[in-house]
């Protein structure tokens, strides 16, 4: 086959955190970007469970483009398939071109802008996801330990190599503490690039355990007792010139005086942000004290309990503490859209810059051993236990000022057909159902 006449996908990523879009030949893309592809706003009101929520605001009538970004373009020979992998993200638009409310990628450039406008800084993240090779056969193996990965030989090799030709720069491909759970970290970038690589990283990895007769997952939990499937979303500041702005060593765990504001922002508002990064039924089965995840609003210093974490500073050669410093929000997983939960983060860090927020103390321990009033003292909320009282948090917070009244209605929506579709099912069938999805 003449792989230069292949198909190039153009994409969108929905509230359910699946991506869609249409193809053409890669010779037409740029014919494309001149006026997209057609949509349809009900897309938007897909489940994860293949139906449209029947009471959705959009109904039968409208049209949309898919608007690509040329500049978001992922494109690799070496997934195992007989043609490439040609990915570009797009924006929806309307049909004059003009955003539509509904494009989940410009919310993200919307809040990015914002921000700029009040700090005049950027956000600088990563994406750091972790996922589990499923239908496998692999023989069992100790956590973290080499034979772990070199059983899985040469899924790893082929999938750094891949990413890497994608251009997502990729840091790592290693074995996790779950059984068969893998990590990949790549190298931080603009906010915007790191949620396009997160959906991109994603699919990539789908693809090519697809061709090894495999099935890799992302979902939250593959079992009710299986280790969780996380996505830690790591975040910092540059100025102007491109300096680093998030590190100061006279503030309370090395945070300059813009940064401790934002995560006093993050954690005044997430419990009503859980469930636009942590959106499913099941991403509450992680959700739980003493699982290394997240449970409480919570700022530490290298505590992987913690909802917001300070990442390590290596001094090992002189290294410069600054260009390192970042903060890493951990209440995310895959059934999130990548673009809304960083959004959503961002949202709430500037609240708190823009009401001058207190700087959050520090914490180090466990919440669950303090009394009511000695969590209340330190800020310390317990996050919702369920989607349902997620969405509930969310529906009655400033966060819903954020988005637009149809997003927010789609979403919720979209979340209320999720309850509603797993209330009849035990936590078996739910992890089972989600680990086929994601």
């Amino acid at each position: 086959m003449n792989t230069n006449q292949h198909l190039t996908s153009i994409a969108t990523t929905d509230l359910a955190a699946i991506t869609r879009g249409r193809t053409v030949p890669a010779t037409d893309l740029d014919k494309s970007a001149a006026s997209g592809l057609g949509w349809v706003p009900a897309n938007l009101s897909i489940t994860p469970f293949g139906s449209i929520v029947g009471d959705n605001i959009w109904g039968s009538s409208g049209d949309l483009r898919i608007l690509p970004d040329l500049e978001a373009r992922y494109h690799t020979r070496l997934t195992g398939s007989e043609t490439p992998f040609d990915l570009v993200l797009g924006d929806l638009v309307k049909l004059d071109g003009s955003p539509w409310v509904g494009c989940t990628r410009s919310l993200l450039k919307a809040a990015l802008s914002d921000f700029k406008t009040e700090t005049g800084l950027s956000v600088v993240a990563t994406f750091e996801q972790e996922f589990q090779l499923l239908d496998t056969a692999l023989p069992p193996a100790h956590p973290f330990s080499i034979s772990a990965l070199r059983r899985a030989d040469p899924f790893p090799t082929k999938l750094f190599a891949a990413l890497a030709e994608a251009g997502v720069v990729p840091e790592m491909v290693l074995a996790e503490f779950g059984e068969f759970q893998f990590e990949i970290t790549n190298a931080p970038a603009p906010a915007l690039v790191a949620a396009d690589r997160a959906v991109v990283i994603r699919e990539i990895v789908r693809e090519l355990a697809r061709n090894f007769g495999w099935r890799a997952s992302f979902t939250p939990k593959s079992a009710p007792d299986a280790v969780g499937n996380g996505v830690h979303i790591h975040f910092s500041f540059t100025d102007e010139a491109g300096r680093p702005a998030t590190y100061d060593p006279s503030g309370e765990g090395g945070l300059s005086a813009t940064a401790a504001a934002f995560c006093a922002g993050i954690l005044s508002h997430l419990p009503a942000i859980t469930c636009l990064t942590a959106s499913s039924v099941p991403s509450f089965y992680r959700l739980k004290p003493h699982s290394w995840s997240s449970s409480y609003t919570w700022l530490a210093q290298q505590d992987r309990e913690a909802s917001l974490r300070i990442c390590p500073i290596v001094t090992i050669g002189d290294r410069d503490p600054s260009k390192q410093y970042n903060i890493e929000y951990r209440v995310s997983d895959a059934t999130a859209n990548p673009y809304v939960a960083l959004a959503a983060v961002v949202r709430a860090g500037l609240d708190g810059v823009k009401s001058k927020m207190l700087r959050p103390h520090l914490f180090s321990g466990d919440p669950g051993k303090l009394s009511v009033e000695e969590r209340a003292s330190r800020g310390l909320r317990r996050l919702p236990q369920s989607l349902l009282e997620a969405l509930d948090e969310l529906t009655d917070s400033a966060a819903t000022g954020w988005f637009a009244p149809e997003l927010l209605q789609s979403f919720v929506g979209l979340k209320s057909a999720e309850i509603n579709h797993c209330a009849n099912l035990n936590t078996d069938a739910v992890c089972n159902l989600y680990e086929r999805l994601y």
